[in-house]
């Protein structure tokens, strides 16, 4: 059996966002395979349980990914820890809900703030010590990236945003060494999904999408995708595997969404999204 390209055994990964979902199973699968891991992100006593479970050596620090000081704590602590950075994971972010017309201002530029500003911060402040190690960059990015559905505009802005930058620094890191890489995930199993589910308006909205795409995929398996991204250094990495014709190809597959959108109930569920949202602004408090 062939080796994989990049050992990870005794190589140091920074991990933001680790305290639940996608970060904190990658830095269990990560750690299973001998890597030392560098946790950054709130929640600090769910990190550091975390981290108590894991086999291998890590640093842990709270840590807003809004943060440059905090950033440069966490990133300088690693350093000083584990010896260097090898691998980044700028995985951080979060996905409230809510038409453009009538979200929260604070909420649609807090996920700007975090999921975009956040990964862009995360990666500037590790680079140096991932260049001298020649290592990989993986911001996680969505499908959203590609295909924009409503009432997540903010969302699919900042991943739109995640990938053109992995995109522009995938070459500039080129002649250093470093490769870059881009995740994509479909419908996984974590808590931004089931955040959705508690609301009664937008719930109805995923449980249509489950009639479309199937019940969430388990997190563990989009993990998997990205250790083996890491061991390949790949440009891509995604799961649903039926996800890669929609990142290939989304122009087509963005006006069947749109077709979508427009036979379904949708619309009526956006204005009373509009309504609910106009009510609590005029109710006193």
């Amino acid at each position: 059996m062939a080796e994989p390209r990049y050992q990870l055994s005794g190589r140091v990964a920074l991990i933001t966002g680790p305290a639940r979902g996608i970060g904190a199973e990658t830095a269990r699968q990560l750690a299973a395979r001998g890597m030392r891991l560098g946790l950054a992100g709130l929640e600090p006593e769910g990190i550091e349980a975390l981290a108590a479970d894991l086999p291998t050596e890590t640093a842990t620090f709270e840590c807003d990914v809004t943060d440059w000081d905090a950033l440069r704590a966490a990133v300088d602590g690693t350093v000083a820890k584990l010896g260097g950075v090898d691998v980044v994971v700028a995985n951080a972010g979060v996905a409230p809900w809510g038409p453009i017309r009538t979200i929260e201002p604070e909420a649609f530029e807090r996920t700007i703030e975090v999921n975009l500003l956040g990964v862009w911060r995360t990666i500037r402040m590790a680079l140096p010590h991932v260049i001298e190690r020649k290592g990989y960059v993986l911001p996680i990015a969505s499908l959203a990236a590609a295909i924009h559905g409503p009432v997540v505009g903010h969302y699919n802005a900042a991943k739109a945003g995640v990938e053109g930058f992995a995109n522009a620094l995938r070459m500039e890191m080129r002649p250093y060494g470093v490769d870059v890489g881009c995740a994509y995930f479909g419908f996984l199993d974590t808590d931004m999904v089931h955040v959705a589910d508690d609301d009664e308006i937008v719930g109805d909205q995923q449980a249509g999408k489950r009639s479309v795409f199937g019940r969430p995929a388990p997190v563990s398996k989009g993990v998997e995708q990205i250790v083996r991204g890491i061991e390949a250094r790949s440009r891509r990495v995604y799961y649903p595997k039926w996800i890669l014709p929609l990142l290939l190809a989304p122009a087509p597959f963005q006006r069947l969404l749109e077709f979508g959108v427009a036979r379904g109930d949708t619309y009526d569920r956006i204005k009373r999204l509009d309504e609910r949202a106009q009510q609590r602004a005029q109710s006193p408090v």
